[in-house]
């Protein structure tokens, strides 16, 4: 089907530190958790609040910044993929679903206080090298502004 876009574009909240590992080829994956979250009014009138959480994966050097700099409750940006892998369960051989956001952009929004250590000064991103071999461009250029 030509003209079809698989595209995600998310703020939100660190839920908990990344996981960092290294597979045998020495690739580096990162996987974590964000929170989004979304005010509304139901039928009765009253102010409602539901909390999403998204599963993150990056891949490479995306992988290591990531499990570098971010950190539990940090408000990052991600762009990517979405991809929903199924399995069948061993014990209840019942069908399985995990849906994830596969990171090719990603922009920390927090600002770093005077207190926290590392080298992360804010408003820091990192884009993965387009598919078609361009050199990868920077994450979000003025950190006061959201692409939307």
């Amino acid at each position: 089907m030509a003209g079809t876009v698989n595209r995600v574009i998310l703020v939100g909240r660190l839920g908990k530190d990344p996981e960092v590992r290294s597979l045998p080829s020495g690739t580096s994956v990162t996987k974590f958790s964000i929170a989004t979250d979304e005010r509304f009014t139901d039928k009765s009138g009253e102010k409602q609040e539901r909390t999403e959480w998204h599963n993150i994966v990056a891949w490479g050097k995306l992988a290591e910044i990531c499990g570098q700099y971010l950190r539990k409750g940090k408000l990052v940006f991600i762009e990517g993929s979405i991809r929903t892998d199924s399995w069948d369960d061993k014990e209840t051989g019942q069908k399985k679903y995990r849906t994830e956001i596969i990171a090719q952009n990603m922009q920390m929004l927090d600002k770093k206080s005077d207190d926290e250590s590392g080298g992360y000064s804010g408003g820091g991103g990192y884009r993965k090298p387009a598919s078609s071999g361009a050199p990868a461009g920077p994450g979000i250029e003025d950190d006061d502004e959201v692409p939307f």
